[in-house]
């Protein structure tokens, strides 16, 4: 039984994801530190759990793994996974094999909510299918057009359709509950226009407005290819406390050398990039992204997919900003935005695109209705029913609750996600570069004098450079070995010496051949003379790797 037992089959406030983390913190202090990265704007904590062993040495000293949660209010589920990811971590050291020799190795850096204030929000009736922060609540930062508000007082924002000659929505004709899109030339029915449930600031009568507003869409809030045109941007990067914490948290650990990002929009792993087609990218970077990806394919059921070629509807209008891509382009850490939990999927809907946001014809509907009904019941759908609008009049409120259908999971599939979602990060995190002193030799050479020869070595999948594109960026640092000598000094060779970088599994997936693939090497010999001036004099080799950690090993001269 583990020390803390946490239900993962609902959704938790912000006092009680504060508990929990406090209870996990207090029951394995010598594995985890909690702290507080940033205040949001109504004074809720950020909270970043630190995970590792500290008696295999400090965490900046070794390969470092990061997952984020919940950067959009309505994304539950994200929160819910990354909160089992360090439960999951917890509990299981000592016992799980996987598990312990990551926390031993590795460090983790977990935000299990980075906006508590959206996520407060939208956790409480009427449910806003928003994704903003705490600078703005809902439609205080619309200056006019439809506000979404609960206007039946049934405790959900559904939406109104509104009958309309010109509308382009009708009732299905198998079930008047489904709304499906009226055909090309198709005259002489019953027509709708459909909006959010809501009110609308400045009608004039005739034109329904709906702004984007300013909400604080947080992933359009980070220093790359950042536009103040993109949906929530904000005033500038980083304007947001919690974006801000997040790319303070990420510049102060350059030890980071993978990276999970939370969503919940369809079952797939978004991959870079969001901005070019697969053809312009290093060919070595895609297929690492691919080869990791595909692992987490296998483990998750996802599709792994370009955020640009498969997740783009408008190429013209590339998404800016976002935290991936921040982190890939500009530091070359491989980053994975994974978006839980697939309605459609799950309903037995066969899927032929990633967005969900067009319409859908009425069987696919109907599926996915039914599958609602039978396991989500009232809070994924709301029977429609009459309003008298003070602004349109006779309309219909009804339909799918977005929050608890297509963007959440009901509780009882909520651990299944959240576990086979852990296990990909815990093997992407395995695929970090390891560098090691895998051997010291020593030779003596007479009247005191030694030869030390160290081979230096990549245990890991990837190089220590990571990528392509943290080299083209000059980000990339080289590996670095030393030497101290205790009880003696250092005769000949350079006390500290560049190894450049050292390859990767990834580098090395043919077998060896004079035409082929030309390897990089993966180990490095380098070599001192050294004079030992005391009778227990002895030699410490170290290895240095900010992407690859920090390792020792020691020899006596004799």
């Amino acid at each position: 039984m583990p020390k803390v037992d946490i239900p993962f089959d609902r959704y938790y406030s912000h006092d009680e994801m504060t508990a929990h983390l406090q209870a996990l913190a207090a029951a394995y202090p010598e594995l985890c530190t909690l702290t507080s990265v940033a205040k949001s704007h109504r004074g809720r904590d950020v909270w970043l759990l630190e995970i590792t062993n500290p008696a295999t040495g400090p965490g900046a000293e070794k390969p470092g793994f990061y997952i984020d949660a919940q950067i959009h209010a309505e994304e539950h589920a994200t929160s819910a996974t990354a909160l089992y990811a360090v439960w999951f971590l917890l509990t299981n050291y000592g016992t799980d094999e996987e598990v312990t020799r990551l926390v031993d190795s590795q460090v983790f850096y977990i935000l299990p909510r980075i906006n508590p204030d959206g996520a407060e929000f939208s956790l409480q009736a009427p449910y806003h299918p928003w994704c903003g922060n705490g600078r703005f609540l809902p439609g205080e930062d619309r200056i006019e057009g439809l506000i979404p508000q609960d206007i039946n007082g049934d405790g959900y924002i559904v939406n109104m359709r509104v009958p309309d000659p010109k509308g382009e929505w009708k009732k299905s004709p198998t079930d008047p509950r489904l709304m499906v899109q009226r055909e090309p030339g198709e005259e002489g029915g019953e027509y709708f226009r459909v909006y959010p449930e809501g009110m609308i600031r400045n009608y004039d009568g005739v034109h329904v407005k709906i702004e984007k507003g300013e909400d604080g869409n947080m992933n359009r809030n980070f220093p790359i290819n950042w536009s103040p045109h993109e949906y929530g941007a904000g005033e500038h990067p980083f304007s947001e406390p919690e974006s801000m914490a997040m790319g303070r948290l990420i510049l102060d650990h350059p030890n980071i050398c993978g990276m999970c990002a939370y969503h919940t929009h369809g079952g797939i792993i978004l991959r870079p990039s969001m901005m070019k087609y697969d053809a312009e990218m290093s060919p070595r970077d895609l297929a690492l992204y691919k080869d990791i990806g595909g692992v987490g394919t296998r483990m998750t059921g996802y599709p792994v997919v370009s955020t640009y070629e498969d997740f783009t509807p408008d190429k013209s209008k590339a998404r800016h900003g976002s935290l991936k891509d921040w982190v890939y382009e500009e530091m070359g850490i491989v980053c994975f935005s994974t978006e839980l939990w697939d309605l459609e999927r799950t309903a037995g809907v066969d899927k032929t695109g990633y967005l969900n946001l067009g319409p859908r014809d009425a069987d696919t509907q109907q599926k996915v209705f039914d599958w609602v009904l039978e396991n989500v019941g009232e809070q994924g759908y709301r029977d429609w029913e009459a309003f008298d609008h003070p602004q349109l009049g006779p309309v219909e409120i009804g339909g799918m609750v977005y929050i608890w259908s297509y963007r959440n999971p009901p509780g009882k599939l909520l651990e299944e996600i959240c576990h086979n979602n852990t296990r990909f990060n815990l093997r992407h995190a395995a695929a970090a570069p390891r560098v090691d002193v895998e051997d010291c030799k020593v030779t003596p050479l007479g009247e005191g004098l030694f030869r030390v020869v160290a081979t230096v070595g990549n245990q890991g999948y990837l190089p220590t450079n990571l990528t392509d594109v943290a080299v083209e960026k000059g980000v990339a640092k080289t590996v670095t070995v030393g030497i101290e000598v205790s009880g003696g000094t250092v005769v000949s060779g350079l006390r500290e010496q560049d190894l450049g970088h050292l390859a990767g599994r990834n580098e090395r997936k043919y077998n060896w051949s004079p035409w082929g693939q030309q390897w990089s090497a993966t180990t490095k010999l380098t070599e001192w003379v050294v004079k030992a001036d005391a009778a227990d004099a002895s030699v410490t080799v170290t290895s240095v790797s900010e992407k690859a950690g920090t390792h020792r090993l020691s020899a006596t001269l004799a």
